[in-house]
């Protein structure tokens, strides 16, 4: 594929025409589509990433805080996520772009296993919320570095965090239904941290460890009037106060990428 300057968008993928690839304005992604699936209609309505935006939204999110903190350029080691939902008018699949605070991709969450049916079911009914849904982190590079999969559920919600070979990490589990919803970090039988909603619309929210102590925060941002309006696609950001070491860190990452998601999915329940 030719790297020319081109609009953001679903292209032919010459080395398969069966195949669209998509690109994000700057460079082609892992992201393909069948020339004849349903994402057809998805309709994006945004063009690539403006990092001015992207640097404003960070300071928005943080209030500064971060701004002067320099990270190691990876998912793990930026004291800054800044995670904006690919917006469509009609969302068959979920898609965000994760940031560092001055703009430069770090990766992307992507939904995976999204068959015909499944997609159908999204558009026709609400029954969507009931099935398993499956998440795949991923670095700049395309490579997947975290599996999140939520269960097929009825009132309260899990999700099973895997490393790209689902070799286990641990589970997010869903401790209330009423109120502000509280998610445990669960790792080998041991809570060791958790996400707690700080109003009953469940935006904004902090991350403990088992101490309780705040470990990074959640704020959500505003997405502009087109996103608001015509999409449910939700700007956020993502500030971890301290370097943190694994398993906490990972569950970290993945409940902080995944969390939208969810509770747009639980919402419907």
């Amino acid at each position: 594929m030719t790297s020319s300057p081109q609009p953001a968008g679903w292209y032919p993928d010459r080395q398969n025409p069966r195949l669209y690839r998509w690109w994000d304005g700057q460079a082609w992604t892992a992201n393909t589509r069948p020339s004849h699936d349903a994402e057809m209609i998805e309709l994006d309505v945004e063009g690539a990433h403006d990092p001015d935006k992207i640097r404003a939204q960070a300071a928005r999110g943080t209030q500064g805080r971060g701004s002067g903190v320099v990270g190691g350029g990876t998912l793990f080691s930026e004291p800054v996520l800044v995670v904006n939902q690919r917006a469509k008018l009609i969302e068959m699949a979920n898609e965000f772009g994760v940031f560092d605070q001055n703009g430069n991709r770090l990766g992307g969450v992507v939904q995976v296993g999204q068959s015909t049916l499944k997609k159908a079911i999204r558009l026709l009914t609400n029954y969507d919320q009931f099935l398993t849904h499956r998440f795949e982190i991923r670095d700049a590079n395309h490579s997947t570095v975290l599996k999140v999969t939520r269960p097929a559920k009825v009132f309260k919600s899990r999700f099973l965090v895997t490393k790209a070979d689902d070799s286990p990490i641990g589970e997010i589990v869903q401790e209330n239904v009423f109120g502000k919803i509280r998610l445990g970090f669960v790792v080998d039988g041991r809570k060791v941290g958790g996400i707690f909603a700080e109003n009953w619309r469940a935006w904004d929210f902090a991350i403990k460890d088992d101490a309780d102590v705040e470990i990074a925060r959640i704020t959500k941002t505003w997405g502009g009037f087109v996103k608001a309006a015509f999409t449910t696609a939700d700007n956020y950001v993502v500030e971890i106060h301290r370097p943190l070491r694994d398993p906490l860190a990972s569950m970290v990452v993945a409940s902080a990428l995944t969390i939208d998601t969810a509770l747009k999915q639980d919402d419907k329940g």
